[in-house]
């Protein structure tokens, strides 16, 4: 009984020093956990925007009255948004797979600070490319 007592004891002390409140809003996660989790994420945008680039594609082979109706639809704001969100995932889920990639041969694991430095230039390059991408969608 003294056995079992001493585990319910040591149980109830380990689990009383566990964090009570794990607001993930008050988190403060380090910038190569923001550059993993966005590069997760632009992968579910992908995996959606192909089927709605697939669909695009089938309507504009289907007859030549629906691919003039969808170049009317495609000019609009709204899919001119669609097709940059697309875009930018696209971009932004490429810088980040090459930095993926990159890491696997071996260059910026030795230290925590490369992996720092290394997130930054996927967030700047990212950033870059798809503003010039909002620039040719939207301007040109």
């Amino acid at each position: 009984m003294r056995i079992l007592e001493s585990y319910l004891k040591s149980y109830f002390i380990v689990k009383t020093k566990r964090p009570v409140n794990l607001d993930i809003g008050t988190i403060k996660l380090p910038i190569t956990s923001y550059v993993s989790i966005l590069h997760r994420v632009s992968g579910v945008v992908l995996f959606l925007a192909v089927a709605l680039m697939l669909w695009v594609l089938d309507m504009s082979l289907a007859s030549e009255q629906s691919f003039q109706s969808l170049k009317e639809c495609l000019s609009s704001p709204i899919a001119q948004i669609v097709i940059w969100a697309a875009l930018a995932a696209l971009a932004y889920h490429i810088v980040a797979g090459i930095r993926h990639l990159i890491m696997d041969l071996g260059v910026g694991e030795d230290s925590f600070e490369s992996g720092r430095r290394s997130a930054w230039l996927v967030v700047v390059v990212a950033a870059v490319v798809i503003a010039s991408l909002a620039g040719w969608i939207f301007l040109w």
